[in-house]
């Protein structure tokens, strides 16, 4: 995920990109920032949330150490690709921007991490640089993603399902489905993949993808259609938005990433050059990304996650009226 700043009040070129007033391009060097501030707080959030992710799987799932470290390999390495796909980007644009910065929960989150993101730091130069900076961190991240849900599935175990069960059941994409498909054939009746950390951490990279390219706002799909339909894009992100409210109903996990695209704006910035063509080429790129988060993308995440929830707040008020 990328995070641009918004352009500040004073912007000579308006809230449009209409030159509104006379400017002058300031030549003299930034100040230079501390090594803490450009890259020392970035390594000690990847090391933290390295072992976030691996204290998550090796001890508040109790699957043991090695599991953590598989899991910690495999996630950390999508993670890093997606981040580090914009990352050169800008740096190849000569877009300000900072390093990745990774973010550990543990516990709290199921893998022991949210995720990440860069902060960018400056306007994109034209609608090409945006292309591009937005589609490289899904493609990265994907590419990696690949391999590791490769291992995932061939390490997967096909077994009976527990009559009661006690095991966390995902959703799964399209990719996942067929990936199953090839590597374990059909499913017989009454049985279920167990996935361990590679799969775990491939479905969690495949999840963030997808979530990644929805085109609302300034999330790399955001930039995506933005560079391809300009200003028009904000009315396809105020729908898009929408439908991510009412996907709700499917899933309360949609409760919060509705709240976050909301607080983070609906809007896209634009860029200095919006009138500089995009081109065919990258309109193919384009179908690509939109075909990934096709294959990535799942309405519920979790299946079946709204009825404990509605179980639970029954026990709950249960409880408090008979008191």
């Amino acid at each position: 995920m990328s995070l641009p700043l918004p352009p500040p009040a004073d912007d000579p070129f308006g809230p449009y990109g209409e030159r509104s007033q006379p400017f002058f391009i300031d030549v003299r060097p930034a100040p230079r920032r501390s090594w803490w501030r450009e890259w020392g707080q970035n390594v000690a959030l990847f090391v933290l949330t390295a072992l976030s992710v691996y204290a998550t799987q090796a001890f508040w799932w109790g699957s043991g150490h090695r599991d953590g470290l598989l899991l910690m390999a495999g996630l950390m390495s999508i993670l890093l690709a997606h981040e580090m796909g914009h990352y050169i980007a800008c740096r190849y644009y000569r877009v300000d921007a900072t390093l990745p910065f990774f973010l550990p929960v543990p516990v709290i989150s199921l893998v022991g991490t949210l995720g990440a993101f860069i902060r960018i730091r400056s306007r994109f130069p034209n609608r090409r640089a945006l292309f591009d900076i937005g589609i490289a961190g899904p493609l990265a991240g994907f590419a990696v993603c690949i391999p590791v849900l490769v291992l995932g599935i061939r390490e997967a175990r096909v077994l009976p399902t527990p009559a009661e069960p006690s095991f966390l059941e995902f959703s799964d994409p399209l990719l996942i489905q067929w990936t199953v498909a090839w590597l374990k054939g059909t499913i017989p009746e009454g049985h279920t993949v167990f996935i361990g950390p590679l799969g775990l951490a491939a479905w969690f990279g495949l999840l963030v993808t997808a979530l990644n390219l929805i085109p609302i706002g300034q999330l790399d799909g955001g930039h995506v259609t933005y560079a391809l339909l300009g200003r028009r894009a904000d009315r396809l992100s105020r729908v898009v938005w929408w439908i991510s409210v009412l996907l709700i109903l499917a899933s309360p996990s949609w409760v919060v990433w509705a709240v976050l695209v909301r607080v983070l704006g609906r809007s896209h910035p634009p860029t200095w050059d919006d009138a500089l063509p995009l081109g065919l080429p990258r309109v193919w790129v384009a179908l690509l990304g939109f075909a990934i988060f096709a294959v990535c993308f799942v309405p519920s995440p979790f299946v079946n996650s709204w009825p404990p929830i509605a179980s639970g707040l029954r026990d709950l008020l249960s409880n408090l009226t008979s008191r």
